[in-house]
C-alpha cells in the first residue's frame, strides 16, 4: 500500500514576465554582473539600459556584449544617468556602502550584491540614507525569491512541519589561494563566512530569527581571511542551527529544516533553483521547480520581485528587509570576532 502524498501548493512568486518594468544600471562589470543581467534578459522583461566601470573599455565590451546602449566610464556619471531608475551593485563586498549610498544620494533606488555591507553598522548606514531619501534599497538575497523558498514557507504556515527546531546548512566552494582575488583579500571583505556563509546564516534566520547565541569555530588563510568555519546558533526554547561554510573544499550545499512535526530537506545545492522534499510521518511529497531555471539563472525572481515591490510604492521588501540583512551581519560579525581572537 502507498503511502500517502503530501500535496504541493503553488509558488507564491512574482510572475518574471508582465510584471512592472524598471530601466537599471550596473555599477561595476564582472563574473556576478554577467550573470545577473543574463538572467534578466533571458527570463524577464527587465532591461538593463547602462553599465558604468573605472575602465571605459570594460564598460564598453560589457554593453556589447549584453546589448546594453549606455556606458559610463565612472559611476556618478551612471548614478546621474536621468534614464536609470534602480543601480544594481556588483562591486567587491568592501565597495558596497560607499557606492550604495552615494546611488542613494542621487535618488536612485539600489540592489545589493550580498553581503550589503562588511558589518551589521555598515549595513544600518545604508538602512538609514534609504530611508532618509525615501528610495527602494535591497541586499540580492536572490534565494529567498526561488520558488521552493515560498513553497517550503506555505508548507510551515500550514503547520505541516510544526515548529521550527533544527536548521543544518553547509556552503563551500574550493578556491585556489595561489591565485589571489578578493577572497583572500582582507581589505577586500574576502574570506568564506561574507561570500558564502551569508547563506546558511541567512537561512536560519529565515525559520529561526535572532540567535541569542553564537558559536564559531574555524580555520584561517596565511593572509588572514577565515578559510572554512562551523557555527552553532542557539534560539529560546533549545531551537539550534547548525552551518558550516568554507573556501577550502567544495561541499554539497545541503540544508534541511527540521521541525516538531515534519522534515524539510532542500535538493542540493539549496541557494539554487531547485526542490525539496518535505515528510511529516508517513506522508512525503516532493517540490519540483519546473521553470527551466538553473544556478544564477535564478536571480531573475529575484529582480521580478523588486520591480513589483518599486510599483507597489515600498522601500524595502517586505520578504527581505533591511533589518534582516542587519541581523545576518550582526550574527556573522559576532562570528569573525571568535575565529579572529582565535588566531
Amino acid at each position: 500500500m502507498n503511502a500517502p502524498a503530501l500535496t504541493m501548493p503553488a509558488p507564491r512568486v512574482a510572475p518574471l514576465k508582465g510584471c512592472p518594468v524598471l530601466r537599471w544600471g550596473v555599477v561595476a562589470p564582472g563574473g556576478i554582473a554577467t550573470d545577473f543581467v543574463n538572467a534578466l534578459h533571458t527570463h524577464t522583461d527587465q532591461r538593463v539600459i547602462a553599465v558604468a566601470s573605472r575602465s571605459v573599455d570594460r564598460a564598453r565590451e560589457f554593453a556589447r556584449r549584453h546589448g546594453i546602449p549606455r556606458t559610463h566610464d565612472d559611476y556618478a556619471a551612471l548614478y546621474g544617468d536621468e534614464q536609470v531608475q534602480i543601480v544594481y551593485i556588483a562591486a567587491p563586498h568592501s565597495e558596497h556602502r560607499r557606492l550604495a549610498i552615494d546611488a542613494i544620494a542621487a535618488g536612485k533606488h539600489v540592489l545589493i550584491e550580498k553581503p550589503i555591507g562588511l558589518s551589521a553598522d555598515e549595513a544600518r548606514e545604508i538602512a538609514a540614507a534609504a530611508g532618509a531619501a525615501g528610495v527602494f534599497a535591497m541586499e540580492a538575497m536572490w534565494t529567498r525569491f526561488l520558488p521552493q523558498t515560498d513553497v517550503m514557507l506555505h508548507l510551515h504556515e500550514d503547520g505541516v512541519i510544526g515548529d521550527p527546531r533544527l536548521i543544518i546548512a553547509d556552503l563551500g566552494f574550493a578556491a585556489d589561494p595561489s591565485e589571489g582575488g578578493r577572497l583572500f583579500d582582507p581589505t577586500l571583505g574576502g574570506g568564506a563566512l561574507l561570500d558564502l556563509g551569508v547563506y546558511p546564516v541567512w537561512l536560519s534566520h529565515l525559520w529561526l530569527g535572532v540567535p541569542t547565541g553564537v558559536t564559531a569555530l574555524g580555520t584561517r588563510t596565511d593572509s588572514g581571511v577565515d578559510e572554512q568555519s562551523a557555527l552553532v546558533l542557539d534560539y529560546p526554547a533549545g531551537a539550534q542551527a547548525l552551518l558550516s561554510t568554507s573556501i577550502r573544499v567544495t561541499s554539497p550545499g545541503a540544508a534541511s529544516v527540521s521541525g516538531s512535526g515534519g522534515t524539510l530537506q532542500i535538493d542540493p545545492s539549496f541557494v539554487f533553483p531547485g526542490g525539496f522534499s518535505a515528510q511529516r510521518g508517513d506522508v512525503r511529497g516532493h517540490f519540483v521547480d519546473d521553470s527551466g531555471l538553473h544556478h544564477r539563472d535564478g536571480m531573475a525572481w529575484q529582480a521580478a520581485a523588486v520591480a513589483q515591490h518599486i510599483d507597489d510604492g515600498l522601500t524595502e521588501s517586505p520578504l527581505h528587509p533591511l533589518q534582516t540583512s542587519i541581523e545576518v551581519l550582526t550574527t556573522i560579525d559576532e562570528a569573525r570576532r571568535q575565529l579572529s581572537a582565535a588566531g
